[in-house]
């Protein structure tokens, strides 16, 4: 059947809670893509794929780095830092991909940031969160 999907519908990311991401894969693609100077030489739509991958893996680790920062006090200045890079994360992540080394590059940088952040969090969190 061509031209069909089925889609998932799982609005409060009950899914993906189950389902860690092989992070050193991320760090390895994450390492490749911002070691990249100038044009890599790549089609549009590699590029586009290769955006598309970290951007999933990028709003995965938000979801993490979400649940981590909710189990500290919300006085807690670890919460606070995790609060901002969660709300560039929402908005850096609502916009459209291109196929550009440019956007593979600016969502290589999120996912790196988000990993930092999650890393903090749950070094600081009151119970500990599952890391992939």
């Amino acid at each position: 059947m061509s031209g069909t999907h089925t889609g998932l519908n799982d609005p409060h990311g009950l899914i993906e809670a189950d389902l860690p991401l092989d992070r050193e894969f991320h760090k390895g693609l994450v390492k490749a893509v911002l070691g990249w100077t100038g044009n890599p030489g790549l089609p549009p739509a590699d590029l586009h794929q290769i955006a598309l991958l970290l951007t999933g893996a990028a709003s995965t680790v938000a979801a993490d780095v979400r649940r981590a920062a909710d189990l500290l006090p919300e006085d807690h200045a670890a919460r606070a830092l995790a609060d901002i890079v969660l709300e560039e994360a929402d908005r850096r992540l609502s916009v459209p991909l291109e196929g550009t080394a440019r956007c593979a590059q600016g969502h290589a940088r999120l996912v790196r940031a988000l990993y930092e952040r999650l890393d903090r969090v749950t070094s600081v969190a009151p119970q500990t969160v599952t890391t992939p």
